[in-house]
């Protein structure tokens, strides 16, 4: 049955829409403690004490500190060629407090309701302390990466022109529509701890829970419910997971923590956050001799695990689509006091693709040549292509993107009294896969196949994806194949999902494993033919297991957008946006195009209203939708999408990663746009209507 390529509705959407899912605050344990967390209402002070009144109604413990001895911060990965702080987040702030939100104390009681009553009582004594707000001016590095590549002094000494940009992309929120939460049990006659916690995979948070309480990784079993998106912010274990578990530990109680809205707008980690300054070398004919780019990443009070990884993505990826063959870029990671950053959906490339692709037609204009000539004139043509600063690019067609987005957008420009028109192009590419992922393979008694991935899925459609992907190699219904996910104790080890990794690593490693079986199954019927029931029948148990291990694969595409400002208000309207996408083999066109449709919903409201605002005091001014703006479905312009298959040579599907195109190639392209409607005149998103307006005049 040939199912790869086909369009097949998501089969989880009925059991979501009649309400059969099971969210974590869907799970309520008898005689669970409920936390509410004490957080810090300044962005930087000392905590001079903490003091807990007697006899707090329905209050089993009041946990600080002074509580946590023997439980560690979180870890901090590094980063390649790079440099990064050891420090990481405490689970519970003890002498300082370093962003508005973070937690100092948490209150267990009877129910929600009591815990944070409870928790407005308990009394902590800050010495408020200045806080820095700006990346640039912070005298305190936590991350660095810099790499030289080529003759940069050389290749700007002879250049005909340098041009020079300087670029900033806002912090965002990544507001999940489930925010986060976690629940835990410990059985003492055991030593088992239970963790049931709202994540993007059960293992990553199984390491991390190892790590902070110093358990071996048998005696913690990490259960994943139903997830309602993440967009990257439950990938790193958070401290109040931490919190949560520690607090199982010490009283004996279950406990249950599920975060509110405004929790998650102050305490859960942002994304973006970046500043750049660029130069651009080029000859006489517009070729691009060598890039220099020297940025400054608002990292935030603390780093998380993986705080560091965007960045070093962005630094990576600053040479883009064209054969640029000499750099010179460094990032610097620096805190400020505000909550710490992480990976959200695009982690790094958007900052990448933004800050080259403005920088591209800045030099078009300053070089008088056209946008789309000067791309074209130095795309990389020839694939598999090694960057100067050091990755290898596996596959792509990136003129063909290019072109495709040009022909479906239909560029406009055109200016009158009432309104001016502009139309803007935006190129990326973007690592994706990487490191390895598992599956396993089980033949039921009844015939049908049962498939455990290491993979873990909050929206993306592992159950239809994956589903496809065994069916076809087995030759059966979709239906006949069952998935299961994010059960630590039930899945084998993975990676996990984020990145856009699943299909290429997650799906080569279901493809492999259902291979194994059917070789299994083969042998069984020994050239018969036999059903999957009678070969169950015949031998029951089978099974099979894959790793699939592979280096990065790149994704590209083209973005292309048509703008119109009112001259009389600055109000802006997108009116129409082209999307054109590589992200090779399309196993599903359907489940695809929605996850093209949704990063180019991310990438609008970080267009158009989303921004992560803090005052001078470093409180963040978004703590509801009221401060925080999202883009509505009636407020989405026209969007068209397309796709490139250039297949990846590393895994067998020739997949690469489609989950973050949008969030990547949308926001240079309405930059773009709207410079052009501006006749030149660059301002960095969000385009408000008070900026476009002043910007007109």
């Amino acid at each position: 049955m040939n199912l790869v390529g086909r369009p097949v509705p998501r089969r989880e959407d009925e059991r979501i829409l009649r309400g059969r899912t099971r969210y974590l605050d869907d799970i309520d344990p008898p005689g669970a403690a409920h936390v509410a967390f004490v957080r810090s209402p300044f962005a930087h002070a000392r905590i001079a004490s903490v003091a807990v009144p007697d006899d707090l109604d329905g209050v089993f413990a009041v946990i600080t500190a002074a509580d946590l001895e023997r439980v560690g911060d979180l870890p901090v990965q590094g980063i390649e060629g790079g440099e990064v702080s050891a420090e990481g987040h405490p689970v519970l702030a003890r002498d300082e407090v370093r962003y508005a939100g973070q937690p100092v104390a948490a209150v267990l009681a009877e129910s929600r309701a009591l815990a944070e009553d409870a928790a407005e009582l308990v009394e902590v004594d800050y010495e408020p302390l200045d806080p820095v707000l700006d990346a640039r001016s912070s005298e305190v590095t936590m991350s660095r990466w810099h790499k030289v590549a080529g003759d940069v002094d050389g290749a700007f000494a002879s250049a005909a022109h340098v041009v020079r940009a300087t670029h900033a992309l806002a912090r965002l929120a990544p507001v999940p529509m489930e925010p986060r939460g976690a629940i835990a049990s410990y059985d003492q006659a055991e030593d088992q701890l239970t963790v049931w916690v709202s994540a993007q995979d059960s293992h990553r948070q199984l390491a991390g829970l190892a790590k902070v309480l110093d358990r071996p990784e048998e005696s913690i079993h990490v259960i994943v419910p139903d997830v309602g998106g993440a967009f990257g912010s439950k990938g790193a274990p958070a401290p109040e997971t931490m919190l949560v578990a520690a607090a199982a530990l010490a009283t004996g109680r279950t406990v249950k923590w599920a975060e509110d809205r405004e929790e998650n707008f102050v305490a859960s980690y942002q994304g973006r956050g970046v500043e750049a300054d660029v130069e651009l070398a080029l000859d006489e004919d517009g070729r691009m001799l060598a890039l220099r780019a020297r940025m400054w990443a608002d990292l935030g009070g603390y780093l998380m695990p993986t705080t560091a990884i965007p960045t070093h993505t962005t630094a990576m990826l600053m040479c883009g689509v064209y054969d640029i063959r000499a750099a010179d870029v460094e990032i610097v990671g620096r805190r400020t006091n505000k909550v710490p950053t992480g990976p959200y959906r695009g982690a790094g490339r958007p900052e990448a693709a933004y800050f080259v692709e403005c920088t591209v037609d800045v030099a078009a204009r300053e070089l008088g040549i056209d946008p789309l000539e000067l791309r074209r004139r130095n795309l990389i043509r020839d694939l598999p292509y090694e960057t100067a600063l050091g990755w290898t690019y596996d596959s792509g067609d990136y003129a063909r993107c290019l072109d495709a987005a040009v022909e479906l957008v239909r560029p406009e420009r055109h200016s009158d009294d009432e309104r001016v028109v502009g139309t803007g192009f935006g190129m990326y590419v973007e690592r994706a896969g990487g490191q390895f992922e598992t599956a396993e393979a089980e033949l039921l008694p009844d015939g049908r196949v049962l498939v455990r991935s290491g993979s873990s899925p909050h929206g993306q459609g592992h159950d239809t994806t994956f589903a496809q992907l065994a069916a076809e190699r087995l030759g059966v219904g979709i239906d006949d194949v069952e998935l299961r996910f994010g059960d630590s104790r039930e899945v084998p080890r993975g990676v996990g999902t984020f990145a856009s990794r699943s299909v290429a690593m997650g799906g080569s490693a279901v493809v492999q494993a259902v291979g194994a079986l059917k070789e299994k199954c083969d042998a069984v019927a020994g050239g018969r033919s036999m059903s999957l029931r009678e070969i169950a029948e015949a031998e029951p148990g089978l099974r099979a297991s894959a790793r699939f291990e592979s280096d990065l694969v790149f994704s590209s595409g083209a973005y292309g957008a048509v703008v119109e400002i009112e001259r009389a208000t600055g109000r802006l309207r997108v009116l129409r946006l082209a999307a054109v996408d590589d992200a090779g083999t399309i196993v599903n066109p359907l489940l695809a195009e929605g996850q093209v449709i949704g990063g180019t919903a991310q990438g609008l409201g970080q267009c158009l209203v989303e921004q992560a605002a803090y005052d001078e005091e470093g409180n963040p001014t978004f703590a509801s939708f009221v401060g925080y703006s999202l883009l509505t479905a009636a407020e989405m312009p026209p969007v068209v999408t397309a796709f490139v298959e250039s297949a990846s040579p590393l895994n067998p599907l020739g997949a690469k990663g489609i989950g973050e195109g949008g969030s990547i190639g949308t926001p240079g392209a309405v930059a773009n746009a709207v410079a052009d409607a501006l006749g030149g005149v660059r301002i960095d998103p969000p385009f408000t209507e008070d900026k476009l307006w002043r910007a007109l005049r």
